[in-house]
């Protein structure tokens, strides 16, 4: 665990998943769960289940998905687009997207890579970020995080990243974790200012 990275005032924060295969749902619970240590106020949710939530109410939202054809999935699509429709009628996309003050946001993909790597995954978290820019939360980082091609022997071996098989592993998520106090001291600093 982390020591020493939470901020000197509560945040709100927010994480919403969408996972097929319980890859994406590990990287949820490691965000999470670390905020929580951090002593800020986390809620977790599904994507299914985050449909009425309203994303202003939190400084800082994480959404999570696979990439899937590299894009994220249908689940995420969905709720994207709905959520847009719904800040478009409110009218808080605004010509040139000015950044909301206070307001924060972090995409992050679990990703198999078995053609291209890397690359596959790109795509999925370049357009879930813009959601957020749209809205007006600074984007403050996208992750990547690898993770099993459950179903698939194969593509978990014989890949571009080659031997995958039980990731996001221990060392995977340790990183997730250190990234979040990272980001939380980032946080912090910038408060100080």
């Amino acid at each position: 665990m982390q020591e020493g990275c939470s901020v000197d005032h509560v945040l709100r924060s927010l994480v919403i998943y969408w996972t097929g295969t319980g890859n994406t749902e590990k990287v949820a619970k490691t965000i999470h769960n670390t905020l929580i240590r951090q002593k800020l106020v986390s809620t977790i949710m599904r994507v299914d289940e985050a449909k009425k939530i309203q994303l202003y109410e939190h400084d800082l939202v994480f959404l999570g998905a696979p990439s899937y054809g590299w894009l994220p999935p249908d689940q995420i699509l969905h709720f994207i687009k709905d959520k847009m429709k719904y800040h478009e009628e409110r009218g808080d996309v605004k010509l040139c997207a000015p950044k909301i003050p206070g307001k924060r946001a972090v995409v992050f993909c679990t990703y198999s890579g078995p053609h291209t790597g890397l690359r596959e995954a790109i795509p999925a978290c370049k357009y879930m970020g813009q959601f957020f820019e749209h809205l007006g939360f600074d984007l403050v980082s996208e992750w990547y995080v690898v993770g099993e091609f459950h179903g698939n022997k194969d593509y978990s071996t014989k890949g571009k990243l080659g031997d995958i098989r039980g990731r996001p592993n221990t060392q995977d998520l340790d990183k997730v974790e250190h990234d979040v106090c990272q980001l939380i001291q980032s946080i912090g600093a910038e408060n100080h200012l």
